[in-house]
């Protein structure tokens, strides 16, 4: 089922023939135009210039200052003022900061330091034959208008070849999904192959477990989890979908394990990014109610869709004017949903599931809520890991045998100095001294 959902993910026309010409070295002999690529590497994109949206350059250098501050002192940060943080990832990073600040979010930072030779090794050693035919497929569908994957033997292909194969060896009980080429490859764009690698392990391991796995458990949950809150959040939408016949699984998957990069504007797509690696799954979410309102929030885009066709369509054929990074971030961050909203839905819909499904029953709590709870996570493994706390010992003692009372003894009319000498032995040698002299406590013998 992993496969075939994973397969089926919607591709644009020219991209669903394997024997597509798209990425050959033919495309780097066209005109001048043509061969022109914009700031993000692509050829022929429509980005060559910032447009009207964009931050002025004076903008962009306080928030490079202010990430470079950040970054510098992270641990500090993250422990005091993640709010900050927040914040500027809801901005969007600096597209020259990316590359030090999203293996910082996401926890790579850490695991690569951890296991300094992991990757190496992984990329030295043969890969399952079965994979690498797969992989060796799907390479040239990855982006193929990008300057780093026009040519088969480019660094780029042969980078995602890497570390493609690196996590089917990491996990082979997963294996490889063809929606992980995307992820990878637009880690590959801002990242050497190594820190791609850690990137694309955290996200499939701690912000989408379950996800790319041979049973897709968890996107059958996340399915079941949108739809109940388009049925609070949008029921109008939530009605034309179900009296269309449109379920989650059409759609939701091409934009949740792609993270939204075979969907959107490649410049939304990174503020998407920017987010999702602060603020985890929920973003996704956020961004799911978004492009459905977008698509089919008012009575006449709906009367428009009167079938489940027409109602795909519109899902993919969203004004590019809607999909700008700014205007359209800002109407994510306003949609109402909260940790605590998707944490209970979450258990809701987790007791609903049919027992008869295949794998394993999904475990959304091995999902972390975005950078903060992995930095707690790894500072505490850490913690423990240096210093291990010694587990108390209980020891049990024999009870001690009884001892006689002591007896009080009798001073009724004696002096205490007396009653010590005579105990003791032969009186102390000496003048004697007057028992109503002015002799202190210090001076008494005992």
């Amino acid at each position: 089922m992993a496969r075939a959902l994973g397969e089926d993910l919607v591709q644009p026309a020219e991209l669903q023939d394997d024997s597509s010409s798209l990425g050959s070295d033919s495309e780097l002999s066209g005109p001048g135009p043509y061969r022109q690529a914009d700031r993000y590497g692509f050829i022929g994109g429509s980005s060559a210039e910032p447009g009207p949206g964009h931050p002025p350059a004076d903008l962009i250098r306080q928030r490079e200052m202010k990430w470079v501050e950040m970054t510098s002192h992270w641990e500090k940060t993250m422990s005091r003022r993640y709010k900050k943080v927040k914040i500027q990832c809801r901005k969007g990073i600096p597209s020259s900061l990316r590359a030090r600040c999203w293996p910082l979010l996401c926890g790579a930072q850490v695991c690569q330091n951890n296991s300094p030779r992991t990757y190496q090794e992984l990329a030295e050693a043969p890969g399952d034959p079965q994979w690498m035919e797969t992989i060796g497929r799907d390479l040239h569908r990855q982006f193929p208008l990008h300057e780093m994957f026009v040519s088969p033997q480019g660094h780029g292909q042969q980078g995602l070849l890497q570390v493609l194969k690196a996590y089917t060896l990491y996990r082979p009980e997963q294996g490889y999904c063809q929606a992980q080429g995307p992820v990878a490859a637009v880690l590959l764009m801002h990242l050497p192959p190594e820190e791609a690698f850690w990137c694309l392990v955290q996200i499939c391991e701690v912000y989408l477990p379950g996800y790319y796995g041979p049973h897709m458990e968890a996107v059958r949950l996340d399915a079941e989890v949108f739809m109940a809150l388009l049925r609070r959040l949008l029921p109008r939408v939530h009605k034309h979908l179900q009296q269309v016949g449109v379920g989650p699984l059409l759609y939701l998957p091409e934009w949740f394990l792609c993270l939204f990069t075979r969907s959107l504007p490649f410049p939304t797509v990174l503020r998407i990014w920017d987010a999702f690696l602060s603020e985890g799954v929920r973003v996704l979410f956020r961004v799911g109610l978004t492009l459905v309102r977008l698509a089919l929030g008012t009575a006449e885009q709906r009367t428009a869709c009167p079938g489940l066709l027409e109602t795909l369509g519109a899902l993919r054929a969203i004004p590019p004017a809607q999909l700008q990074e700014d205007v359209f971030m800002l109407q994510v961050h306003s949609v109402t949903l909260s940790e605590r909203d998707l944490q209970r839905e979450l258990r809701v819909q987790l007791t609903q599931l049919p027992k008869s499904l295949p794998g394993p029953p999904p475990q959304p709590q091995a999902r972390l809520s975005g950078a903060q709870a992995i930095f707690e996570f790894q500072q505490l493994a850490g913690a423990q890991g240096s210093a291990k706390p010694e587990l108390p010992q209980i020891v049990v003692q024999p009870p001690e045998e009884p001892r006689p009372p002591r007896r009080k003894p009798q001073t009724r009319g004696k002096t205490f100095h007396g009653l010590l000498t005579r105990a003791r032995g032969p009186p102390i040698e000496g003048a004697p001294r007057s028992h109503r002299g002015s002799a202190s406590f210090l001076d008494t013998r005992f």
